[in-house]
């Protein structure tokens, strides 16, 4: 993919409270909002790395993001809430033209599928309407050592699932069917895994509560 060198529209102004700085100061990924009649926003995401500026696809109704890079710069991971209770995650990664998708899908989408892929998938009550999340867990820039680990410098990304179903009775009501399932993201290699240490949180993630 090419970088955009035009930039923005005029029509999207920069918001720059809510700018992220990577940890070695070369990239900056800068928020704009356009503002239409009925005062709803949408928002782009430009990643500034020298003399290139790259669009951070796709652009999101209402919502701006937050965003997480590695330690060593290379990956950038955007945290985005897509609506009431529902977010996704989006992988960018650095190349010769700047910062570009890394995967063709959301992030937080291919968690999914390698949980529902899994056979706790198999203990979630299922409904057809849901509300997902997928969340970064905090650590990406230390490695995670919080967890007691000592894994590969900037080679891993820790996901945490939740969601809830809508549950039809006479008063409709919401239920939370997972609970914050972890897996284990390999930048190397694009693959998912569970780490031995989330068992027993993963066992307990699947429990009607």
């Amino acid at each position: 993919m090419a970088a955009q060198a035009v930039g923005p529209t005029a029509d999207y102004k920069i918001k720059p409270e809510h700018n992220f700085t990577s940890p070695d100061g070369t990239t900056t990924v800068e928020q704009y909002a356009k503002i239409d009649a009925d005062g709803d926003y949408t928002w782009q995401f430009w990643a500034r790395h020298q003399d290139k500026l790259t669009l951070l696809k796709p652009e999101q109704a209402h919502y701006a993001a937050g965003f997480r890079f590695t330690s060593d710069s290379q990956w950038l991971v955007r945290m985005q809430k897509t609506g009431s209770g529902e977010s996704t995650l989006y992988l960018y990664r650095l190349g010769p033209q700047g910062f570009v998708p890394a995967t063709k899908k959301p992030l937080g989408d291919l968690a999914w599928a390698y949980f529902k892929s899994r056979p706790e998938w198999r203990k979630v009550k299922k409904d057809p309407e849901y509300h997902i999340s997928a969340n970064l867990l905090k650590g990406t820039e230390e490695n995670y050592r919080w967890l007691g680990v000592d894994w590969p410098e900037n080679r891993y990304l820790l996901i945490g699932l939740s969601g809830d179903a809508d549950i039809k009775t006479r008063k409709p009501m919401q239920t939370g069917v997972v609970h914050g399932w972890r897996c284990r993201y390999d930048l190397q290699t694009g693959k998912f895994d569970v780490p031995p240490l989330f068992s027993n949180d993963n066992a307990k993630a699947v429990v009607p509560q």
